[in-house]
């Protein structure tokens, strides 16, 4: 297949630790295996600049691990307004980070923004809008994200692949 064009999608949670590299570790793996490693792009960063430089959260690396990703090259950065040229989807992983973004984003009408979980098509029952942030609970709360992140992850490949844009 000749790809139609090449797409990068950023994904945005707050210290850019736990949510938005787990989705960037899952998304990345899921392109690859499906042969789309070259036509889409993937990276992630936070709102924030807590954790710039810094490897994801140890048990966000832990539970993704188990299921075959492996997020450990991965380094914490803060968007910044750039991103908005330099990306064809800016995806945040709740309503808090989507306002953030809608407030740094430039006026030259940027239509890639949106929620994560929106791409979660096929979820039963529908997915809530926000990826819930697992850093302050336990072990069930990064199983729980995992589970989020495959089903948007999955929806937003078929997305990208059934729109011509991987």
């Amino acid at each position: 297949m000749i790809p139609a064009k090449n797409t990068s999608v950023l994904f945005v949670c707050t210290g850019n630790i736990c949510r938005s590299p787990t989705a960037d570790g899952v998304f990345r793996h899921i392109v690859g295996a499906a042969g789309h490693a070259r036509t889409i792009q993937v990276d992630s960063a936070g709102t924030h600049d807590y954790h710039v430089g810094a490897a994801p959260d140890a048990r966000a690396q832990a539970h993704a691990r188990r299921r075959g990703y492996d997020l450990s090259a991965l380094r914490a950065r803060q968007v910044t307004v750039d991103d908005f040229h330099r990306f064809d989807l800016i995806l945040a992983m709740d309503r808090g980070h989507l306002r953030f973004l809608r407030g740094l984003a430039p006026d030259d009408g940027y239509k890639g923004l949106g929620l994560f979980s929106s791409y979660a098509h096929d979820a039963q029952p529908a997915l809530a809008p926000d990826v819930p942030d697992p850093y302050y609970g336990g072990s069930d709360g990064f199983e729980r994200v995992l589970d989020m992140i495959e089903l948007a992850a999955a929806g937003l490949l078929r997305t990208l692949v059934a729109t011509g844009r991987d």
